[in-house]
């Protein structure tokens, strides 16, 4: 049998190349998520069986979507709030930085955001006047909508009153160093 394009024959080598092309269609057509890999958020109100759910997911193709994940996990977390929710996020965190979805210090930053007294803001270098004092009220800025974060890590998902108190007088007493280095370096000026 032979088939004709533009009235000529087609060769053996173009056949194949048709059935090769047709093949890597459809082989490209499994690379898309199936209904059991929908990249569907966990839901309920258990959140070790969510983490689970997340942790499966993430570990295929839905990778790309590990902050809607992660916020999905906070929200669930919400529902439930005890101390113990600390130590699955801490887990959760580990276990995402084990499997290359984070770095470290990712895996580090999104714990201290929600769950640590420190404050991500202020990691950089601020003991000088010169890195401080123009980019103040930005630290300040970044540093309250962090105490956001922390009011739900530490609060409403960890019930830990006392480290959430800690960490808003520590926003309050950085505010004031702040004000005061920056006052001390403009009288030097």
């Amino acid at each position: 049998m032979n088939y004709k394009i533009c009235s000529r024959p087609l060769s053996t080598l173009t056949k194949g190349l048709i059935v090769l092309v047709a093949l890597l269609g459809l082989s490209a057509c499994k690379a898309l998520p199936t209904q059991s890999q929908a990249c569907t958020l966990p839901g309920g109100p258990d959140l070790t069986s969510a983490v689970g759910q997340a942790k499966d997911d993430l570990s295929g193709v839905c990778s790309y979507r590990y902050d809607d994940y992660f916020h999905q996990l906070l929200e669930i977390a919400k529902g439930d709030p005890k101390p113990e929710n600390r130590r699955v996020f801490s887990d959760f965190l580990v276990w995402s930085q084990q499997q290359g979805l984070l770095s470290k210090r990712q895996a580090q930053d999104y714990y201290n955001r929600y769950f640590n007294l420190k404050f991500v803001a202020m990691q950089g270098d601020y003991n000088n006047c010169s890195s401080l004092c123009p980019n103040k009220k930005q630290v300040l800025r970044t540093m309250e909508q962090e105490l956001v974060d922390k009011e739900l890590g530490l609060l409403q998902i960890s019930r830990d009153r006392t480290g959430y108190q800690r960490a808003d007088r520590l926003l309050q007493e950085t505010e004031l160093v702040l004000e005061a280095t920056c006052s001390a370096c403009e009288s030097e000026q």
